[in-house]
């Protein structure tokens, strides 16, 4: 099933406003994010917030107790997590379909995952909405390590907006390490999801930036603040 949906994602970008570049007519960013309640892994408080683009203030809020059935499988967390967060999506879609996301960021990974089809990507293709994975650790996966050499990229990267990508073995680029505000050294990793590129999931991360994690993930999980 998984390798099936992975046939369907598209690593380009499919509006408009991604090929601008200040993001003329993007008006709305999702943040999607599931959350378990400490020694409950059977119930989760499933979130969706939507904020205005570029002012980033709160639209839409949504966050309600879910019952979880899937077992986590690593490698498999989407299958566990993504159906209530699509459920979350079509609430929106049938009760304020004026205010749904353009672009979802999703906190986990899309194409940085052993497979290619992290959350990110399996959210993007269920729902068909663009979506870009933020993720605040790195996954190892294609010899991807947080060994000394990458500790030491991570150093370089002096400003917010400089970014690095992510080469697996394979040769193939899984995502971009970005810095994404001076006032932390704490990089995030940023991979495509679904209907977007990665040079564009970069910029757009850092254009929803204050604070180290872009606003619609913040908004959507305020006790991950920083």
């Amino acid at each position: 099933e998984q390798a099936r949906l992975r046939a369907a994602v598209v690593e380009q970008d499919t509006e408009e406003w991604q090929k601008d570049p200040h993001f003329s007519g993007l008006q709305r960013v999702g943040g999607v994010d599931l959350s378990y309640i400490k020694g409950d892994e059977s119930r989760a408080c499933a979130s969706l917030v939507v904020l205005s683009y570029p002012a980033l203030e709160v639209l839409y809020q949504d966050c309600r107790m879910v019952a979880v059935s899937a077992p986590y499988v690593a490698g498999f967390l989407a299958f566990r997590e993504v159906p209530v967060l699509v459920e979350a999506v079509q609430r929106l879609q049938q009760q304020e379909p004026q205010l749904q996301p353009q672009v979802l960021l999703v906190d986990g990974n899309g194409l940085l995952h052993p497979r290619g089809f992290g959350t990110a990507c399996h959210l993007g293709v269920l729902t068909d909405l663009p979506c870009v994975g933020v993720a605040k650790n790195l996954l190892h996966v294609d010899g991807l390590a947080r060994d000394e050499l990458h500790r030491e990229q991570v150093r370089s990267l002096q400003r917010s907006g400089e970014a690095f990508p992510l080469t697996g073995t394979s040769g193939k680029v899984l995502g971009m390490v970005l810095r994404s505000h001076n006032n932390s050294s704490k990089p995030l990793y940023v991979s495509v999801g679904h209907r977007v590129s990665l040079a564009t999931a970069v910029r757009l991360v850092g254009a929803c930036c204050r604070f180290r994690v872009p606003e619609p993930i913040r908004q959507v999980r305020p006790h991950l603040r920083e």
